[in-house]
């Protein structure tokens, strides 16, 4: 009977530390174990409304779209967005991330349940160069770090996204 007893004890205590919930993967119980998060990063509104899609390749299996309302340029001199990653079956992915025009990137929080998990103690990581799973090259290269130089204002970047590129990119340096 004490066995009994310390067993749903423990089994109480991983569901109460969110261990047991089936509606999160791996990945995101460990992003939420990870620390604290970036001081003065605010978390936009979860997105809401009408989303702009961009191009990242005709061999993903999903489509990629930006918030326009999350874009916005932090003082440290980063692009900040939310990026939603929908799957030809309609799942979403949702992160809320920033892009350094110096090539690399970082994800602060994970879209869940309509609102936000942060990701804590995340690094900025660099922007390799891929032929696949490459939507941080796309927004770095074509939209949001042109030749390495940061979009002047948010809306910049979103005439960006809405054109198909910033009118300073080479089409014919893309690769897909």
């Amino acid at each position: 009977m004490k066995r009994l007893v310390l067993a749903a004890l423990m089994l109480g205590a991983a569901l109460a530390a969110g261990q047991g919930n089936p509606r999160k993967s791996d990945s995101e119980r460990e992003y939420e174990m990870r620390g604290r998060s970036e001081p003065g990063v605010a978390l936009p509104a979860p997105p809401a409304g009408e989303l702009i899609e961009f191009f990242v390749s005709s061999a993903s299996s999903f489509r990629f779209f930006i918030d326009p309302q999350s874009v916005s340029l932090g003082a440290d001199g980063a692009v900040r967005y939310t990026l939603v990653a929908r799957s030809r079956s309609g799942a979403e992915n949702v992160s809320y991330e920033g892009m350094r025009c110096d090539g690399s990137y970082r994800v602060f929080a994970i879209g869940n349940d309509g609102g936000w998990s942060v990701i804590r103690q995340s690094e900025w990581r660099r922007i390799e160069p891929r032929s696949v799973q490459r939507w941080h090259n796309e927004l770095y290269l074509r939209y949001f770090c042109v030749d390495g130089i940061i979009i002047r204002s948010p809306e910049e970047g979103l005439n960006a996204l809405r054109r198909g590129g910033r009118p300073d990119f080479n089409n014919s340096e893309r690769a897909n």
